[in-house]
């Protein structure tokens, strides 16, 4: 089991991080702004590479000795290493996690520009995550300025397509958690909880190959694919009742299907030869990643005279509630209380790079991002009074881990 550091701050270094954070807010608010005005989707690897030179400025105005990586991956963008506090020692580091892409296409800022209003910034992207990249730096920016020196170098690692599976940021994300004693995974918090489980993802696409025929004519000559298809459907949402969704649980469990698309058929008056669906898997434990994967590979027709053909895998492992997750969380608990709030915890069944990080047995603490709601929406926010307690909460993690 993963030794948390009997290391504590004192109270007077809380209190100066708290007034920092306090007087630094407007100097805060503004960073957040800069990085949602470089629009970066995912796949616009223009964008993200302007990005990430803005963020490693950032860095080094924090301080001029830290290492900047720049990884620029060809028609996708680039991912960004920063490792501070690096004494050369080769000991494990504390890994800041996330990532500088959006869901938002170029030109949603037109539409919908930043706007403060009761308490709440709303822009695109603000909440997940352009704000929690710009809090990994003030953070850090904070012990730089009060002196307090982490146990231990501290790296931040933000990938530029978690948002479209992480296809070539999944072995930076492990290559760096490989070298940290824990990692701090700065996604959105729900509701101001932190993520202790999360579940894991897949995507399988089902086809169907039946045999066409004149729908009047000869309808018993024909085969249907869509028929085929929607019995599949069925049968593979079957499964939801037997192991029920549910998030109320520190636990998740249960697997759940989900056909988010269909396609197929060519007239109304053709017996359709072809049809396929696309279909999402989640699952909480490992276990039931490999029933996912035995259902999917043990599909037959209903009909013999129609072919299967399945192609799909697990895209992101479980991130499970180990104890090592619940340590770190106990951890950041007994800190938010001494900074003035509860920090509770949550599992929830959306992934992030988190989940591979849990498959690698490193210690990791989901959504510790600032408070706020609507990732991928149009009512995208975050909430103002969070920015202090929450960067008063990762600095103190950093100092102390």
């Amino acid at each position: 089991m993963h030794k948390i550091p009997d290391i504590n701050l004192e109270a007077h270094h809380i209190a100066a991080l708290k007034t920092y954070f306090t007087e630094r807010h407007a100097s805060l608010l503004t960073l957040i702004r800069a990085l949602v005005e470089i629009e970066s989707p995912s796949g616009d690897a223009e964008a993200s590479h302007k990005l990430a030179l803005f963020l490693s400025h950032a860095a080094r105005e924090i301080d001029a000795d830290v290492k900047v990586e720049l990884i620029e991956i060809p028609h996708v963008g680039t991912h960004l290493c920063l490792r501070f506090f690096d004494d050369g020692a080769n000991n494990k580091a504390t890994l800041l996690l996330g990532h500088t892409d959006t869901v938002h296409p170029r030109g949603t800022l037109d539409a919908r520009p930043v706007r403060e209003t009761a308490g709440k910034l709303y822009a695109p992207g603000v909440f997940d995550m352009k704000a929690n990249c710009a809090l990994a730096l003030e953070a850090i920016q904070a012990l730089v300025e009060l002196n307090i020196k982490p146990p231990r170098s501290v790296n931040v690692l933000l990938t530029c397509d978690e948002e479209t599976g992480s296809a070539t940021g999944r072995a930076l994300v492990e290559r760096e958690a490989a070298r940290a004693a824990q990692v701090l995974v700065l996604e959105p918090s729900a509701n101001g909880k932190v993520k202790t489980a999360r579940k894991g993802t897949g995507t399988w696409t089902v086809r169907a190959e039946g045999i066409a025929a004149h729908a009047g004519l000869n309808p018993q000559a024909g085969a249907s694919a869509i028929l085929e298809i929607a019995r599949q459907i069925e049968r593979l949402h079957q499964i939801n009742h037997a192991s029920p969704h549910d998030t109320s649980q520190k636990k998740l469990s249960g697997i759940h299907l989900n056909a988010g698309t269909v396609s197929g058929g060519t007239r109304s008056n053709v017996i359709a030869a072809s049809a396929e669906t696309e279909v999402d898997a989640r699952f909480a434990t490992m276990d039931e990643a490999r029933q996912v994967e035995n259902i999917f590979a043990s599909l037959k027709p209903f009909d013999e005279r129609v072919k299967l053909s399945i192609e799909g895998s697990i895209n992101r492992p479980p991130l499970e509630r180990t104890k090592d997750v619940v340590l770190l969380y106990q951890h950041a608990r007994r800190f938010a209380s001494g900074i003035g709030f509860t920090l509770d915890e949550t599992s929830v069944g959306g992934a992030s790079d988190g989940n591979f990080v849990s498959a690698m047995n490193v210690p990791v603490l989901d959504g510790l991002g600032i408070n706020g709601d609507g990732a991928h929406a149009a009512h995208e926010h975050i909430v103002l009074d969070d920015i202090t307690p929450r960067a008063t909460l990762v600095a103190s993690l950093i100092a102390t881990l």
